[in-house]
């Protein structure tokens, strides 16, 4: 065979190049302006952002997961228990069972709350004297005082409440949501995570799309400085050749890609591309926080140091949902800042203090937009802690029975579903696991947890794994 009529010169080469760059560039302008023919259905790459339609009629559009990583103690804040005052000091009654916690056995004493507690609100919901701002909400809450989960330590336990398994690998329930209902905004991340302090237990892990495609994994705002880093190009590139230069990488990565569909980072990685680009216009404006009034941002508690960083976060979290992202969690002490071994007294005072104002804030400025009837705001932690003691001012991990809390979103207002048992280490009535709370979460948000499924390895899974029950109580 003759390869004569493939020959070309170096001047040919650059002409033809030079040519070629010029016509993807001006392809993009039409293409910008609407002026050049739609592709066909067959030739189009689906979107996996794109918006799908729910089951059924949602009652949420949005959701804020106020993470509180390290285990908050139901026992000092929601769930106030007079049989562990009166038993105080004495070993926890065999009636309750032996218990084998991450730190030993339940041989130490039952220990007594030092807390003031009062009935808030028009539904009588008891707050202890740690979060009276928190407390002015109540009526706008359901309370599951019933939780349970399968993990003793942080690592396992803060990845099954993201992720139902306490075993790394799975879909965050951040990824389930896009996943099953696509992006609501196209300027911005639809999964967004912010942090307040160190690293999360476990990671990334815990807002990655596991098994489902890379793109439907969380986007990690940074907790110093500018939420978003590089947003805009430098001055000497234009708006024009930087779409050019991305127009040009898309078409390396496609071409690429074509034999490789397994490869799902790749496709993740061009849409992340796409996404940044368009974040440039919209990006800097939704995590500018100096257009806030000075009323709002100390509704926050941005001005006083122990309550600004979460502040900041949850006022960030309100101007995301307001843009149209669909999830955001918010972990308050990143790190297990709320794992309260040892002096719980002065764990919690700080931690409390840190995020209950802010938590009111939010719920208060949700509310006066008309924005808290659809966004659930979620609060809770990977589990709750001891009625007995450890290392004598502390208490240890109680993944049986600790409580969580939903707020607007459909959720009906102003009431308590479940209860401990008496010292209020196990759930007794109305218990709720953590594929149950997944599966309300899912419902609010108009998608039934059974029927979101994706085939992996042969085997059609779905967010709550085998199990999952939406606790219908819940709603109004």
């Amino acid at each position: 065979m003759s390869h004569k009529r493939f020959a070309r010169s170096r001047r040919d080469f650059l002409h033809n190049a030079g040519s070629g760059l010029g016509a993807y560039a001006l392809a993009s302008m039409l293409d910008a302006d609407g002026l050049l023919p739609k592709a066909s259905a067959s030739t189009t790459i689906a979107d996996p952002l794109a918006p799908k339609p729910p089951h059924f009629k949602p009652k949420a559009k949005s959701v804020i997961w106020l993470f509180i990583e390290g285990g908050p103690s139901h026992l000092d804040l929601f769930d106030p228990k007079p049989m562990l005052q009166k038993l105080a000091g004495q070993p926890v009654p065999a009636s309750f069972g032996k218990v084998v916690t991450a730190m030993g056995t339940s041989n130490n004493t039952l220990m007594p709350t030092k807390r003031t507690w009062q009935q808030h609100g028009q539904s009588g919901i008891w707050v202890s004297d740690w979060l009276p701002e928190t407390a002015k909400h109540v009526d706008n809450m359901t309370m599951f005082q019933a939780c349970w989960a399968d993990g003793l330590n942080h690592v396992g336990s803060v990845c099954q409440m993201n992720t139902c398994s306490i075993l790394a690998g799975r879909p965050s329930l951040g990824s389930w949501v896009m996943y099953g209902l696509g992006s609501a905004n196209q300027n911005l991340p639809s999964f967004v995570v912010l942090t307040d302090a160190a690293e999360v237990v476990g990671g990334p892990k815990n807002w990655s799309s596991g098994f489902l495609p890379a793109t439907f994994q969380g986007t990690q705002f940074r907790n110093t400085g500018a939420p978003i880093l590089d947003l805009n190009p430098p001055e000497s590139i234009g708006k024009q050749q930087q779409r050019g230069r991305l127009d040009l990488l898309k078409t390396m990565n496609r071409h690429y890609d074509e034999d490789k569909p397994e490869d799902t980072e790749l496709e993740a990685r061009i849409n992340a591309y796409e996404l940044a680009y368009r974040m440039q216009s919209a990006g800097p404006e939704a995590v500018d926080l100096t257009k806030e009034t000075e009323a709002t941002r100390k509704l926050y508690g941005m001005d006083e140091e122990a309550t600004s960083k979460f502040g900041t976060n949850c006022l960030l979290a309100r101007r995301l949902v307001e843009r149209g992202v669909r999830f955001v969690e918010l972990y308050s002490g990143s790190g297990s800042g709320w794992d309260a071994h040892n002096n719980i007294e002065g764990n919690h005072s700080k931690m409390c203090k840190s995020s209950d104002k802010p938590i009111a804030g939010l719920l208060a400025d949700l509310k006066s937009r008309g924005l808290l009837e659809d966004t659930l705001v979620v609060w809770g932690g990977e589990f709750g802690r001891t009625p007995f003691n450890e290392k004598g001012d502390g208490r240890d991990h109680n993944p049986w029975g600790f409580t969580m809390w939903m707020a607007g979103g459909g959720i009906k207002p102003g009431q308590v579903i479940g209860s401990t048992d008496e010292i209020g280490l196990r759930g007794v009535e109305g218990r709720a696991h953590v594929t149950d709370l997944h599966a309300t979460i899912l419902h609010a948000l108009g998608l039934n947890h059974t029927n979101v499924t994706f085939l992996h390895n042969g085997r059609s899974e779905r967010p709550t794994i085998v199990s999952g029950q939406v606790i219908e109580k819940a709603f109004a």
